[in-house]
């Protein structure tokens, strides 16, 4: 199964997530192995082992290197599929931080959300076209290779990713046809989050239909299901079950995001010299019911935002013998646009977390403080 998450991040060398191994890296996207493939790749060698002995018998332990060799292999194609992800994600101009191979199949980590229903659509459908296109190949190749070991994982091959393009089709998220549901729902009403929404009780419907799985087997297909059925049936519908209600959960989330405008939380700013007394500062912001105090270099170019944590720290009998600049951080990197709002300002914030940040109208110049503070309680009572 392939899923593709979303988060802005900042650029730069990403450290190893735990409980990975990175394997190397495809078109500067890092590839990871999680620990849980070791795991169903283990699993996978003991399910094939009958198969290989079947085939070509006396192999003896060999026969679990050959379906240790087949996991391999048919992890190759997973890659292939979350490749795909990635190269059309680039294509459309999101960056992708990293390619992980897990339990279930693998993840694309795609930085932020797609901004058009069309690159959603091409974005979701291009990973199981993949693998529905490597089955079709190994269908054909199969006509071509010898009876034998290669022959068994060349039908292997084929029947898998033929399976999993087709149930990554299946329209629930967090699957990748649940994106392409999303993106044709999105285009159709307009709203990303009706959308998500749609998606998601998609993936809840499959999530249940998995849990019918032991049973089809056992009234259709006339086939007593085993503990390993039940245990991976009830593992899939927990991952849909799961992922469905997150994407739910987060898109409601986002619905009420956009009546975060910093432009509405920002405090009245005294901008003051930043070699003036700390106690000095104070009572003008004081006078001028100031929430915020910005030190400004000679020119009046803002130079630090003033630590309201570290005002509050600073002893009052102190604070008439220490500069105002002692207790300021430098505003460079601590710069917004007035006009940023809702989940932009939510990403922004996440990139460069601090306490303070110095919002500059249109035209260059400061036009007030906002505060991470401000921002929570506004966050919560949206949420009332």
């Amino acid at each position: 199964m392939s899923d593709e998450s979303s988060g802005a991040r900042e650029s730069g060398p990403e450290p190893r997530p735990p409980g990975t191994l990175r394997i190397g890296s495809i078109a500067g996207t890092a590839v990871y192995l999680q620990s849980s493939w070791f795991l169903v790749a283990g699993l996978i060698a003991v399910v094939m082992a009958p198969r290989v002995e079947a085939v070509q018998p006396g192999l003896g332990a060999g026969k679990y290197v050959a379906g240790l060799a087949f996991a391999v292999v048919l992890y190759g194609s997973v890659l292939l599929h979350e490749v795909s992800h990635a190269l059309m994600a680039r294509r459309c101009g999101y960056p992708v931080s990293s390619i992980s191979l897990n339990f279930l199949g693998g993840m694309t980590a795609v930085e932020g959300e797609a901004r058009s229903p069309r690159h959603e659509l091409l974005i979701a459908v291009v990973g199981p076209l993949t693998s529905i296109a490597v089955g079709i190949g190994a269908i054909g190749l199969w006509f071509v290779t010898p009876d034998g070991l290669l022959r068994m994982a060349v039908e292997g091959l084929a029947g898998a990713n033929l399976l999993v393009g087709v149930i990554n089709l299946v329209p629930g998220l967090p699957l990748d046809g649940g994106r392409v549901l999303k993106a044709l729902v999105w285009g159709a009403s307009g709203s990303p989050h009706r959308g998500t929404l749609a998606a998601g009780w998609g993936g809840r419907v499959a999530a249940v239909l998995a849990l019918a799985w032991p049973w089809i087997q056992y009234e259709l297909l006339d086939t007593t299901p085993t503990v390993v059925d039940f245990l991976l049936t009830f593992v899939v519908a927990l991952f849909l079950w799961s992922g469905a209600s997150a994407a739910m959960a987060s898109a409601r989330l986002r619905t009420r995001l956009p009546s975060l405008a910093a432009r509405q939380l920002a405090r009245r700013t005294l901008t003051v010299p930043e070699d003036l007394p700390l106690a000095e500062a104070v009572r003008r912001a004081q006078e001028a019911q100031a929430g915020s105090i910005v030190t400004v270099s000679g020119s009046g170019q803002p130079v630090g935002i003033v630590s309201e944590a570290a005002l509050l720290a600073t002893p009052e009998d102190r604070r008439p013998w220490v500069a105002v600049s002692t207790v300021a951080r430098q505003a460079d990197s601590l710069r917004l646009p007035v006009g940023i709002s809702g989940e932009e300002l939510i990403l922004a914030i996440s990139r460069n977390p601090a306490a303070e940040y110095l919002l500059m109208d249109e035209s260059g110049g400061i036009y007030g403080v906002l505060t991470t503070a401000d921002v929570d309680r506004a966050f919560r009572a949206a949420h009332r």
